[in-house]
């Protein structure tokens, strides 16, 4: 999963480990993933973001509040939450009913949104609504500003597939993949590198 993250999206993930970092935070949640998706300015899911009324120093405020720092500093492996394991797991799946061949921060931010959907507020969705973003609001934006910008739409088969059955056995390796993520960015290597 991680080769099809674009530069950006892989940068996401690189932020939220910082975020976490900086608040001596000793995992990676669904909050650093936020924080980290708000870092990069250049990007849709950034755009939509503030666009709707979040940024960077307030949402890095209210991740204080909810989870305090951290007593000491981490160890440099840290690892990251069941639910921000799903997020990433979900931006693919978000990749796929889009028929998109890459994951992009839109995609981590629609999987954000659609794990708090799932797992109730908490985390990145929490934050989003202490800020008054509302998710479906954010989740809606995104999907318009993917369609006004969409030229033409690839085809359903993208991933190698045969459709929905092909898509599911693809997303039953996603723990494997999601951990060799974590090693990528724990030894800071990146595709060309394993």
């Amino acid at each position: 999963m991680f080769e099809r993250f674009t530069d950006t999206a892989r940068r996401v993930v690189v932020y939220a480990k910082e975020e976490a970092l900086l608040l001596d935070h000793d995992f990676i949640g669904t909050e650093h993933i936020l924080l980290g998706l708000l870092r990069d300015d250049t990007e849709t899911a950034v755009r939509v973001l503030t666009s709707l009324g979040a940024g960077l120093a307030p949402a890095q405020y209210q991740v204080e509040e909810m989870l305090g720092r951290g007593e000491q500093p981490p160890a440099a492996e840290i690892p990251f939450t069941a639910r921000a394991k799903k997020v990433l797991e979900l931006s693919l799946r978000e990749a796929l009913q889009l028929g998109h061949n890459y994951i992009g921060s839109e995609h981590i931010l629609l999987g954000l949104l659609r794990e708090g959907e799932r797992e109730g507020d908490g985390g990145g969705t929490e934050v989003l609504r202490r800020l008054k973003v509302h998710p479906e609001e954010a989740r809606l934006a995104v999907l318009a500003v993917l369609r006004a910008g969409q030229q033409t739409r690839p085809s359903p088969g993208v991933f190698g597939g045969g459709g929905m059955s092909a898509m599911e056995s693809r997303l039953t390796a996603i723990e494997d993949r999601l951990e060799r993520i974590e090693r990528l960015l724990r030894d800071g290597s990146g595709r060309d590198s394993a």
